[in-house]
């Protein structure tokens, strides 16, 4: 016998499917970030909102982690699909040197958003002047699995300089410092300008910022080509002078499995969307990140991402074409 309730059934359930396999269909990405308490980390979340809101199909979310090396190392385990990666450290992974000896991670670039000067924050009272006198000072060398911390060593044992290392989390360290359980922090600054937990510190506990010298400055230059040497003016925070550091960029990158219709959708929602990315952190506001890309990635391209680049006209260095 015909029912009316035969062809309604028959359409609830074909749309029940329709709608079950677009929800399927709908790619999850986890993007590895840094610690919550970093300025950093708020980059990342305007970028997962970008992602969710002009990519279809995909559904970011953000994962708080250890940064670059805690990043990569996810990203060998297939834990996260993309995340912070500074350059040097990223190249040292895809190369399979330092820490990576033997190891390596293969990461592709996606972009590079940023410089970051690695400030040498100091409690003005600590009795440490000049980079010299850190031997022996109780100092965080950035958060563990960091890009800060591994470069911060890797400086320290080139300068031939020994401090006492005080491992923990970005909270912990601002509040040994605050406490004077430590002498001083090493942290990503943003842009020119101090980062957030070091402005924190700075409230109530007057600060210096250690500055390289030039003989320290010549030997960087020589003996670790892969990080840069900036000078950051006066300002950086009220009543801190003029000073250089050593600096690598911040990068977005990738597993190589990430599929290139994803990478492409996603490189291009990011470079056409970067209100989100200034609000997140206002020195973006002045940098050009497809240049700054071009000029400072350090790993190969990920096919999607080189994709994009070349749509909008841009010549891709050699050392970034992508690989097999």
């Amino acid at each position: 016998m015909y029912s009316l309730k035969t062809p309604l059934i028959t359409a609830i359930l074909s749309a029940g499917l329709i709608a079950g396999t677009s929800a399927q269909a709908e790619e999850q990405l986890l993007i590895g970030s840094t610690s919550t308490s970093s300025s950093q980390y708020g980059y990342f979340v305007a970028v997962g909102q970008i992602i969710n809101q002009h990519v279809d199909d995909v559904r970011t979310s953000v994962v708080e982690t250890g940064a670059t090396v805690d990043n990569l190392r996810r990203i060998l385990r297939n834990q996260v699909d993309m995340g912070l990666v500074t350059t040097n450290v990223g190249y040292h992974a895809y190369a399979g040197e330092g820490e990576f000896e033997g190891r390596p991670v293969d990461n592709r670039l996606l972009w590079v958003y940023s410089q970051a000067p690695q400030n040498v924050v100091m409690r003005e009272d600590a009795g440490v002047t000049s980079m010299a006198e850190l031997d022996g000072a109780r100092l965080n060398p950035g958060i563990t699995g960091s890009a800060t911390e591994a470069t911060t060593i890797a400086v320290m044992e080139t300068l031939g300089l020994a401090p006492e290392y005080v491992r923990g989390s970005t909270t912990d360290v601002v509040a040994g410092v605050k406490d004077n359980r430590m002498a001083g922090y090493v942290k990503s600054g943003v842009g020119e300008k101090l980062d957030g937990s070091s402005m924190d510190i700075a409230t109530f506990t007057p600060i210096q910022v250690l500055s390289l010298n030039d003989e320290q400055t010549e030997i960087l230059s020589e003996q670790m080509p892969d990080i840069s040497v900036v000078n950051i003016p006066e300002g950086a925070a009220d009543g801190v002078p003029a000073y250089s550091t050593w600096s690598f960029g911040l990068a977005m990158h990738s597993s190589p499995d990430l599929s290139e219709e994803t990478a492409y959708q996603i490189v291009k929602a990011v470079m056409e969307n970067p209100e989100p990315q200034v609000s997140a952190l206002a020195n973006l506001a002045d940098v050009d990140i497809a240049e700054l890309t071009l000029s400072s990635g350090t790993v190969p391209f990920h096919p999607g991402a080189a994709r994009y680049f070349e749509e909008q006209g841009y010549e891709i260095p050699e050392h970034l074409m992508p690989t097999e």
